[in-house]
């Protein structure tokens, strides 16, 4: 929320100015009717969301001079084009033609890929990323892939991980054979000795790997102008699990090495900037999106400058919609999310947004997902016009709050890397990855108790949905860092679901005991039901109005050992302690009751209620101990 200072103009004139104070009297009112005395900055703190890296999102954010505890920096910071790149890259942004539309291709077929890349390039994507070697097409697959493909009007980027100086030769090779001018050639190497190493471990291989970089850099500088020979990926960091912060911080220590390699090879500071792209995750919080693609160009112009290039710290950024937020199961949900990320990715100034298809976990995208993955850049550019507005955030206190913030904690892990002796040692060390899988560890537990909840997995489950099968995708180099998805927790409950379903004919139940008339237990039968479907159990609903007879005589027939009572507190009261003794004396195993049971725990657990659920507890928890009782492998 944003206050707006009164302008002058004669509808604002209308109005006595809001001060900080009163809004806190306002929210402590509201508060109190809540049931917390809270008062002053407490009333704030009560209403604040707490993020990695040790960063809060207030509730308020207010102008730099307003005294009040969110107030924003003193202004948008710098111009579009001009250091420290805050506000973008370069002074006219993407407003002439929107961001460039870049799709992922992996199919290790040439054939097939080079139909779906010339599909894409004919219907709204600029750039193609061709994924090559043992996750993609191999090497000697490179020109029946890029077949009828412009190289100077389409650039191509190339990730190949340990294959990377092989499939940039090989490009280079069909530039020059296809007889195409050498300035005129576009695109990405795609060399990324570091990233290699984080995703595969393969840490002796860093010395040699930069060394081929470092001479594509020099070919690239004498002889190709506009192709980029290193890619900064921070993918490999949050595809892991790390915060916002954290990926920055990698991606500037990554970038800082590779500008010390290129310096020492002979090139310029300016000139080695400009060999390298960098790629950073967007996802559905399209703030902290956002602010970090804002934070990064702040953070990489300090380190030009730091270089003695102030003016070389543009960063060129490559935004990939975030794989760790892609669900498998409800996998049409992804599409949202994607969006988001994409909008987020274009506002924050990215100069290459790839948005995943919706099915990128299933396996290989099929044309459908591929139509609708670049039609969201398609739409969000031609038709909501995001892109005429360079740096739209710019300005908002709570973005350039967010953006100051992020920035220092991202230059903090950045500094505690460069002591460590620098990413490659970082990685060696442990440093990178005991810290990364810290923080998702943290962020698990927010997964688990759905303090975070994940659409279509954790919340709103579907059961019965149709399975989206897709042709298997190749496996991507491992043995580095984890790959780690939000939903791992409660796919691996739903998998347990699925093979039980095999097995039997019919998935694990759970008995639903609903307790007075539908007023009195809808809330908490439809909490239940979400909270058991997530875990693949389907909840059975006992009669309406319930009693505990009739719950019990009906638990009887439901065909299950596991029973959970649904109502109000009132209701409870009443009836759940009969309910309970009933249901046990029918045959069930285990009882929940959903709600926090308050002064009446010890009673309820004396008639036979075995465990609660309510909003916040460990949902994984729970549905593993539900799973293992009932001897669902």
């Amino acid at each position: 929320m944003t206050v707006l200072p009164d302008n002058g103009f004669p509808l604002a004139a209308g109005f006595p100015h809001a001060t900080h104070e009163q809004w806190q009297r306002l929210v402590e009112g509201v508060l109190r009717k809540s049931g917390k005395d809270v008062s002053g900055t407490a009333a704030e703190a009560a209403l604040s969301t707490e993020l990695d890296d040790g960063l809060v999102v207030q509730p308020l954010y207010t102008a730099p001079d307003d005294g009040g505890p969110a107030a924003a920096p003193t202004g948008p910071d710098g111009l579009p084009g001009f250091a420290p790149f805050t506000r973008g890259s370069t002074p006219g942004g993407r407003v002439a033609g929107g961001w460039d539309v870049r799709q992922r291709h992996s199919r290790p077929d040439a054939a097939r890929t080079n139909e779906a890349v010339l599909a894409d390039l004919e219907n709204g994507v600029s750039s193609v990323w061709l994924t090559v070697g043992d996750a993609g097409v191999p090497v000697t697959g490179i020109a029946a892939a890029l077949e009828g493909v412009h190289l100077d009007l389409a650039p191509v980027v190339i990730d190949a991980g340990a294959e990377s100086d092989a499939a940039a030769r090989e490009l280079l090779r069909l530039i020059d054979e296809r007889g195409i001018a050498p300035e005129n050639a576009l695109g990405t190497l795609g060399a990324d000795p570091l990233g290699h190493a984080a995703r595969t471990g393969a840490h002796d291989t860093v010395a040699g790997h930069t060394a081929q970089a470092v001479a594509l850099a020099q070919l690239c500088q004498e002889k190709y102008p506009q192709l980029r020979a290193l890619v900064v990926d921070a993918l490999p960091y949050h595809s892991a699990g790390g915060s916002a912060a954290q990926e920055l911080g990698c991606s500037l220590a990554t970038g800082v090495a590779y500008l010390r390699a290129l310096t020492a090879a002979g090139l310029d500071v300016a000139a080695a900037c400009g060999q390298l792209e960098f790629r950073y995750a967007a996802t559905a919080d399209q703030f902290l999106t956002i602010a970090k693609l804002r934070a990064a160009r702040r953070l990489w112009a300090r380190v030009a400058e730091a270089s003695g290039a102030p003016g070389a710290g543009a960063q060129h950024q490559h935004a990939v919609t975030s794989p760790v937020m892609m669900a498998r199961r409800d996998p049409w949900v992804n599409m949202l999310r994607t969006t988001v990320a994409c909008l987020a990715a274009g506002t924050g100034g990215a100069d290459a947004v790839t948005v995943l298809p919706f099915d990128h976990t299933l396996g290989l995208p099929d044309d459908f997902a591929r139509r609708i993955a670049r039609n969201t850049s398609t739409i969000l550019v031609e038709e909501s016009h995001l892109a005429r507005v360079i740096d739209p955030a710019g300005g908002s206190w709570y973005v350039e709050r967010l953006t100051d913030e992020l920035a220092q904690a991202a230059w903090e892990w950045f500094q505690e890397i460069e002591r460590e002796g620098g990413q490659e040692q970082a990685l060696r060390s442990g440093l990178v990855p005991g810290r990364i899988a810290a923080t998702w560890e943290r962020r698990s537990e927010k997964l688990a108790g759905r303090r975070e909840p994940v659409t279509g997995v954790s919340e709103f489950p579907q059961l019965v949905e149709r399975a989206v099968v897709r042709d298997p995708a190749p496996a991507a180099p491992g043995g580095g860092l984890p790959v780690v998805h939000r939903d791992d927790a409660f796919e691996a409950l739903r998998a347990r679901s699925d093979a039980h379903l095999a097995a039997t004919g019919a998935r694990p139940r759970v008995f639903l005991a609903v307790l007075g008339p539908a007023a009195a237990h809808t809330a908490r039968a439809g909490f239940a039901a979400n909270l058991f479907q997530a875990g693949g159990i389907e909840p059975v609903q006992g009669p309406v109005p319930g009693t505990p007879d009739g719950a019990a005589a009906a638990f009887a027939d439901s065909d299950t050992t596991l029973a959970c009572i649904c109502s109000s507190d009132a209701v409870y009261a009443e009836q759940a302690s009969g309910t309970a003794t009933a249901l046990k004396a029918a045959g069930a195993r285990q009882v929940f009751l959903a709600g926090r049971p308050g002064d009446l725990r010890d009673t309820y657990l004396a008639s036979g209620v075995d465990e609660f659920v309510f909003a916040g507890g460990d949902v994984v928890a729970v549905l593993t101990s539900v799973l293992d009782r009932m001897g669902v492998a």
